[in-house]
């Protein structure tokens, strides 16, 4: 399957819009959102089985209707007010969120659920290579239905710029509620970004020119350094086996045991700059992209609607890390997550305010292990009405070297998928790593 088109015909284009009128509303983008405006929309990939592609079509559509009205900032756009501080505008006369339909019919669900990603998924999923700040012109979220020959393809691109992972599947739960008649189990979500930061940084931030005619080729990514990705699939006793592991012999300075997250983290981190072939001098970076809702004073709702997450980084010597046992990663992880309470959160925010930087993902660190998404979201039980995901994925977008998506396993329990982009000759060394798979 792997570098196959899937002979991917669009069929239809349409807008959705909230379903009742909510009039015009403002929210200010504050320093969590900010530094995002320079990375790609969020994608994310879900397919389902199911024979009744019209009828899902309708379905969805409809939901979307229904939640966009409290979710209604993913309908509008990204704006300025008159002193140049960014901000999501709504209001009813706005297009709403694109949703584009699409057919792949000699393709199957499970031709797709291939450990490997593949040039041919990026087909399935909207706004490759497009911008946050693109935001500016076109809508905050883009969704993508691609009829299978035995189900759907829903293919989601967020703008990053206006929520993070958490808000992300929370409007996916109360959207699948929504469609598949179930009990609300979700929070309405808390709109207002200045409880959490009141500052107004002002960017002069515009688009790059565009290169000739966009018609034809708007979507077309820029070309990128060749990597690979792939999911490796962590059971429930492979996880167990890596924590009570990197738990056996426990600090003597009385430090915590460590987490599941701080395992495996730490094992992955291992193998990833065993794999890399580093001398021992060459430094690598763990980057982890933490929570913030409840670590700032005072803390925010796990409902808080954007973003609230900041990159936190430890680093070492690639000799220093191998030398060591696995406690020796997970310490340093451990600590550095510990580290960020919201003392150090304030005084990050003060020091960007105070020189606004734009960063790119390159920026995440050299030799870098960067994880994103968490295996508590629930992606799994985002069920429409036709049942739970056949799999779940992360599209290209914002992916380097290193880069880390950690989903929960589809066979549940404590089981992990860990979505990684390496570099192809590494990732080969780490495909034959017996350690790294834990196998027997």
């Amino acid at each position: 399957m792997a570098a196959e088109s899937l002979n991917l015909k669009m069929t239809g284009k349409s807008h959705v819009k909230a379903k009742k009128n909510i009039g015009r509303k403002e929210y200010q983008l504050v320093t969590f959102d900010l530094p995002y405006l320079a990375f790609y929309y969020n994608q994310k990939l879900l397919f389902y089985k199911g024979n009744d592609f019209e009828g899902m079509v309708e379905k969805v559509k409809e939901g979307l209707s229904v939640v966009l009205e409290e979710f209604h900032q993913l309908a509008g756009k990204i704006g300025k007010d008159e002193e140049g501080v960014f901000r999501v505008e709504y209001d009813d006369e706005m297009e709403g969120v694109e949703v584009t339909e699409a057919v792949a019919e000699d393709v199957g669900v499970e031709d797709l659920a291939v450990s490997e990603s593949s040039s041919s998924l990026m087909e399935l999923v909207p706004y490759n290579g497009i911008l946050n700040l693109e935001g500016m012109h076109r809508p905050l979220l883009a969704i993508q239905l691609t009829k299978l020959k035995d189900g759907l393809a829903m293919g989601c691109a967020f703008n990053h710029a206006v929520l993070d992972g958490t808000s992300t599947w929370q409007f996916m739960s109360s959207w699948a509620e929504i469609c598949s008649g179930a009990p609300s189990t979700v929070a309405p979500p808390f709109l207002d970004r200045t409880k959490a930061r009141n500052t107004r940084v002002k960017l002069d931030l515009s688009l790059p020119e565009p290169n000739g005619p966009t018609s034809d080729n708007e979507e077309k990514p820029k070309p990128k350094p060749k990597l690979r990705e792939k999911i490796f699939k962590f059971s429930e006793s492979a996880i167990d086996k890596i924590k009570s592991t990197v738990n056996k012999n426990p600090p003597s300075d009385g430090s915590k045991a460590f987490s599941t997250f701080q395992a495996l983290s730490a094992h992955v981190w291992r193998h990833i700059t065993l794999a890399r072939n580093l001398k021992p001098e060459d430094y690598t970076v763990f980057t982890v992209f933490v929570d913030c809702r409840k670590r700032i004073d005072p803390p925010m709702p796990e409902a808080y609607f954007g973003n609230l997450i900041q990159a936190i980084f430890t680093v070492t010597a690639g000799g220093l890390l191998l030398a060591h046992p696995p406690q020796f990663g997970a310490s340093l992880i451990q600590k550095a997550i510990e580290a960020h309470n919201g003392k150090a959160i304030d005084e990050r925010n003060k020091e960007w305010e105070s020189a606004p930087k734009i960063f790119e993902f390159k920026d995440a660190g050299v030799n870098c292990v960067a994880v994103g998404s968490s295996p508590r979201f629930k992606v799994y039980d985002i069920d429409f009405g036709w049942g739970k995901p056949e799999n779940v994925r992360s599209g290209t977008n914002n992916k380097f070297d290193g880069m880390i998506y950690l989903y929960p396993g589809k066979s549940g329990g404590r089981s992990i998928d860990v979505e990684l982009t390496l570099d192809p000759h590494a990732m080969e060394i780490l495909e034959k790593d017996k350690d790294f798979l834990l196998e027997v």
